[in-house]
C-alpha cells in the first residue's frame, strides 16, 4: 500500500491573516486542494483537513490547515500525523521564510527552524527536526521594519502581481516532493550555481 503523506500549509486562522506573507503556506494548500479537488472540513486534530489523491493513481495525501495561530502549530501537526498513522518522515511544513526572497522556493529535509515559531513548535510536538519543509520565500523586510510586522502584512501589489506563480510552483514543489522524493524536486526548484 502506497504511503500517506501529511501536507500542513503553515499560517494563522481567519480573514484578518489570510492575506498575510505568514499565511503563505496555506495559500499554497488551497492551491493543492484544487488540484486534490475537494474542500477542507473541520477534523478532531484542531485543523481543517482534506484527504485525497495528487493526480490519478498519484500519492495518498492529508493536507491540513492548522486551526491555532501558528506558534501552536505543533499540536495540530502532531494530532493529525497521529490519527492518519503517519511518521514524521512523510510530513511536509510548507511555510513562509524571510531568508529567500519573495518568488523563490525552496525544499528541505530536517535542519534548523531559522527562528520560525510555527517550525519550532512542530519539531517539539513531533519530537524531531527530521521532516519534510517546502520554504516560499517572502523576503526580508525593508529598512528597519521588525521581521514579525512584515509576515503579519498583506503582499504588495507588485508582488500580489506575481503571487499566483508563486503559489503555483510551491504547489509543483510539494507535488513532485511526495511522487518523486526531495532530490527530484530539489534539482527542479533550486537554481543551479553558475
Amino acid at each position: 500500500m502506497a504511503e500517506t503523506w501529511l501536507v500542513v500549509g503553515l499560517g494563522n486562522p481567519g480573514p484578518k491573516y489570510s492575506g498575510n506573507r505568514h499565511n503563505v503556506g496555506q495559500m499554497v494548500l488551497d492551491e493543492l486542494a484544487g488540484r486534490v479537488g475537494g474542500t477542507f472540513s473541520s477534523h478532531r486534530s484542531r485543523a481543517m483537513v482534506l484527504e485525497g489523491r495528487l493526480g490519478i493513481g498519484g500519492p495518498r495525501v492529508v493536507l491540513a490547515k492548522p486551526l491555532t495561530y501558528m506558534n501552536e502549530s505543533g499540536g495540530p501537526v502532531s494530532a493529525a500525523a497521529k490519527f492518519y498513522g503517519i511518521s514524521p518522515d512523510h510530513v511536509v511544513a510548507v511555510h513562509d521564510e524571510l531568508d529567500i526572497p519573495f518568488d523563490t522556493v525552496r525544499l528541505k529535509l530536517g535542519g534548523g527552524e531559522g527562528g520560525h515559531n510555527g517550525l519550532r513548535d512542530i519539531s517539539k510536538a513531533l519530537g524531531t527536526k527530521d521532516y519534510y519543509r517546502v520554504r516560499v520565500g517572502v523576503g526580508r523586510p525593508p529598512g528597519r521594519m521588525d521581521a514579525a510586522d512584515f509576515v503579519l502584512r498583506d503582499f504588495s501589489p507588485a508582488e500580489r502581481k506575481d503571487l499566483a506563480f508563486v503559489l503555483g510552483e510551491g504547489a509543483d514543489a510539494v507535488e513532485l516532493l511526495v511522487r518523486e522524493g526531495l532530490l527530484a524536486a530539489q534539482q527542479k526548484h533550486h537554481p543551479a550555481k553558475a
